[in-house]
């Protein structure tokens, strides 16, 4: 069968991700606006999150069963048109409806993505690939925030929401247009429902998945109020994350990426769930703008290790037959991995500096987990 263009694959994760990192600098003042109390505003962040993880989950089934193609195109379709529901928006109760339906929806898209993204790779160059998908991933973080700010601050975010859903309308014609015939194998060679054994591998990725994100939700709850104690005007924060993200990106796009090909997914996981919980130590200490951005751009080595090897563990773990539900569980994890990461450290009575602190032992802990684990079985893998 043919084999979809490449190009598509990388849109069709960039569009996901730019979706969901165009709502967070406009989501909560966007809520209030429409008067929602405080507690709803960070509610319907949540909720997105939420829902999201089931349509993580459902995606994985349905891809296995229907193949990735199919669940592709409804994906990019409901997305798309739930994203322009929020031109209808003028109440608290009708925007967390919407927020309910949009992370639903949008959950169907990645894991059939990264699904189909897999089953067309070489086993030895899985690693590589996952690399430069991930940089797309690392473009939607740099992009989305500034490109929602920016129309946000020059019409208002119902447009945000517009803008991001004609993006996702010409995604999902393109998409129809090159992929039809091909549908890459779509598993409808397969005879039997194969499920998603309980491999060490599998285990290692869908935690790791579930770290790398409740550091990024540490992250971004932490990061603005470090900032403002300190002093520095509020948009340190988002150029900052940024510098995270384009360190992410060169490391992903470089040569750097051979090394994802060359060494156990295992052992990069540990090394990066070390650099990011080191990077989140470092953080609360760090006073002068030349060190948060020094210790930010450490922060995106950490992701940009992490982030393939977790996904090379997930592949090298699964078949096509089973990959889609693989998936869906893994991006499951991702969802709970952000709501947890703000929710657990904004209930603690600790300071920023003891928040950022704490974090940083919990993701050294799982770290050595990392390694124990496969340590017990004698060999890494």
């Amino acid at each position: 069968m043919k084999t979809p263009s490449r190009f598509i694959l990388y849109a069709i994760v960039f569009f996901a991700f730019f979706d969901l990192f165009a709502q967070l600098p406009i989501m909560s003042t966007f809520a209030v606006s429409v008067g929602a109390s405080s507690f709803i505003a960070g509610f319907s962040i949540a909720i997105y999150s939420l829902t999201n993880t089931f349509g993580n989950i459902l995606s994985g089934i349905w891809t296995d069963r229907n193949g990735p193609y199919r669940v592709l195109v409804l994906g990019l379709f409901l997305t798309s048109f739930s994203l322009l529901t929020y031109q209808f928006v003028d109440s608290a109760s009708m925007l967390l409806f919407v927020r309910f339906v949009h992370g639903f929806m949008a959950g169907l898209i990645v894991p059939a993505a990264f699904t189909l993204s897999a089953n067309v790779t070489a086993t030895n160059r899985q690693g590589k690939k996952v690399a430069i998908t991930g940089s797309f991933v690392g473009l939607a973080a740099i992009v989305g925030p500034a490109f929602s700010g920016i129309v946000a601050s020059m019409t208002s975010p119902p447009t945000v929401f517009l803008f991001v859903s004609l993006f996702g309308w010409i995604i999902l014609f393109l998409t129809v247009i090159t992929m039809r015939r091909g549908q890459m194998i779509d598993v409808k060679t397969k005879t039997d429902d194969e499920p998603v054994k309980a491999d060490s591998r599998v285990i290692r990725a869908y935690w790791g998945a579930f770290f790398l994100m409740f550091s990024q939700g540490a992250l971004a709850f932490l990061l603005p109020l470090h900032v403002q104690a300190l002093g520095y005007d509020s948009r340190l924060s988002g150029t900052l994350l940024s510098m995270f993200g384009v360190v992410a990106v060169l490391f992903f796009l470089l040569p750097t990426n051979r090394l994802f090909d060359r060494f156990s997914p295992t052992k990069l996981s540990a090394l990066g769930v070390a650099i990011i919980g080191t990077s989140q130590l470092l953080i609360g200490q760090a006073s002068v703008q030349s060190g948060l951005y020094g210790v930010l751009a450490l922060y995106g080595v950490g992701f940009a290790i992490l982030f393939p090897a977790i996904n090379t563990l997930l592949i090298q773990s699964t078949s096509p037959q089973n990959r889609g539900k693989a998936y869906g569980a893994f991006y499951a994890f991702f969802s709970l991995g952000t709501v947890a990461g703000s929710s657990f450290l904004s209930a603690l009575s600790l300071s920023v500096i003891q928040q950022f602190t704490l974090t940083g032992v919990i993701l050294w802990g799982a770290s050595l987990l990392f390694m124990m684990s496969s340590l017990k079985r004698g060999r890494m893998f």
